[in-house]
C-alpha cells in the first residue's frame, strides 16, 4: 500500500459573510455509501438551511465527486474540493451547510466563504499519514521526559501515550525506515539510560503537523 495523508475522525467550523453562514463538517471515510451517508446525516441536521455544498475524494476507485447544491457553478463545491486536492488529502469528504442572510454575495465571495470554512474546517481536524510505522516502547527517567519529549518531536515521532510510574513510558510512533535510527539515538541522547523496545512494522496512522495553517 502507497503512503496517503487523511484525517482522523472529524471537525468542524464556521464562517459568516453577511449574515449567511457557512458551516463546514469534514470527516474520514472509507467508502461512497460512508460519504453519502455523512452527507445525508448533515443534510437531516440542518433541514433549514438554503445549501448542503459537498465534495468528497476516496482511493476506493480513485472516486472524486463535488456538488454545488444550487449555488452558481463553481463557486461552491468546486472551491471546496480544491482545498481538499490542494491539502493532498484522500478519504475525506466535506460539506458546507449555507444558511442564506438575506443578502446576494456574489460569485467572488462565494468562493471565499466556501473555501475559508472549509480550510478552517481541516485546520480543526487531525490529520495524519497512512504509511509502514514501528511503533517503540521507550523507558527513561522521570528528568530526561522533557528533553527526550523534545526530541521526539523534532525527528518526526508521534507519541501516543504517557505512563508515569517508576519510571516514565512512552509509546511511539514513527516511519518503519526511521525506527532503528530512532532507537539508537534515544540511547545516545540519553547516555545509555534509556531502555527501547521496537515492535513490528504495520500500516498505521501517523500524526503530522499542518502546513497549510
Amino acid at each position: 500500500m502507497q503512503p496517503y495523508d487523511t484525517i482522523e475522525g472529524g471537525a468542524t467550523a464556521e464562517y459568516e459573510e453577511k449574515k449567511s453562514r457557512f458551516i463546514a463538517a469534514v470527516q474520514h471515510v472509507e467508502t461512497e455509501d460512508e460519504a453519502l451517508a455523512f452527507l445525508a446525516r448533515i443534510r437531516a441536521e440542518n433541514p433549514m438551511a438554503r445549501h448542503n455544498v459537498y465534495a468528497y475524494v476516496l482511493r476506493e476507485n480513485n472516486r472524486t465527486r463535488y456538488s454545488d447544491d444550487g449555488e452558481p457553478q463553481k463557486t461552491a463545491g468546486l472551491p471546496v474540493l480544491s482545498v481538499i486536492e490542494h491539502r493532498g488529502l484522500r478519504d475525506v469528504i466535506c460539506v458546507v451547510t449555507r444558511y442564506f442572510g438575506g443578502t446576494l454575495l456574489g460569485t467572488g465571495r462565494l468562493v471565499r466563504a466556501y473555501t475559508k470554512s472549509t480550510q478552517d474546517a481541516f485546520a480543526a481536524a487531525k490529520t495524519v499519514t497512512f504509511a509502514p510505522c514501528c511503533d517503540l516502547v521507550v523507558c527513561i527517567g522521570y528528568a530526561l521526559y522533557e528533553p527526550v519529549r523534545r526530541f521526539l518531536e523534532e525527528e518526526g515521532a508521534e507519541v501516543l501515550h504517557v505512563e508515569f510510574a517508576g519510571d516514565v513510558t512512552l509509546d511511539v510512533r514513527v516511519r518503519a525506515e526511521r525506527a532503528e535510527s530512532l532507537a539508537a539515538a534515544l540511547v545516545d541522547v540519553t547516555n545509555g539510560t534509556a531502555e527501547v523496545l521496537l515492535g513490528d512494522e504495520a500500516f498505521q496512522p501517523l500524526a503530522v503537523r499542518d502546513a497549510h495553517e
